[in-house]
């Protein structure tokens, strides 16, 4: 059953793709090099045909941000992280704020994810703007992105 909610089948050794140089932190990563990684997968009859990357909370996180966010869509979780699915290239021009973590091809690390909430509707993904925001209500942080040659904040 786990394995029809989580793809196993591809386990990179720890390395994540979202690491260094493109853009994403390591400080702050959610894992050990020990673990290895697995693909968070939506559910069959959940077409993801936007691609799938995933925003990443600590779990004493979890549930205020899952009460406050308007639309949910798939959220996994294990014993420390709980984690959403949002389209890929939802990390254009923002910058998450620490402790989130945004992870590439929704690649996580390997701590037997399960999937804890599937949404009504017919999309996977939740709406990364509302969860951007959020997440930075949640972490005191002002919001953030950069327009080509201009920064700008709120």
């Amino acid at each position: 059953m786990l394995r029809s909610m989580v793809s196993l089948l591809s386990t990179r050794g720890g390395r994540h793709a979202g690491r260094g140089d493109q853009g994403h932190r390591d400080a702050g990563a959610p894992w050990e090099e020990s673990l290895g990684e697995v693909q968070l997968i939506p559910p069959p009859q959940l077409p993801a045909t936007l691609g799938c990357d995933a925003v990443g909370v600590p779990a004493r996180h979890g549930l205020r941000l899952l009460g406050r966010l308007p639309g949910n869509g798939c959220v996994f979780t294990d014993s420390d992280w709980w984690w959403w699915l949002v389209p890929a290239g939802s990390d254009a021009d923002l910058r998450w704020p620490l402790p989130a973590y945004y992870a590439r091809g929704a690649y996580v690390p390997d701590r037997r994810p399960r999937l804890m909430r599937r949404p009504v509707c017919t999309s996977p993904y939740t709406p990364p703007i509302p969860l951007y925001l959020m997440v930075c209500q949640l972490t005191g942080t002002a919001p953030a992105w950069t327009v080509p040659g201009v920064e700008s904040r709120l």
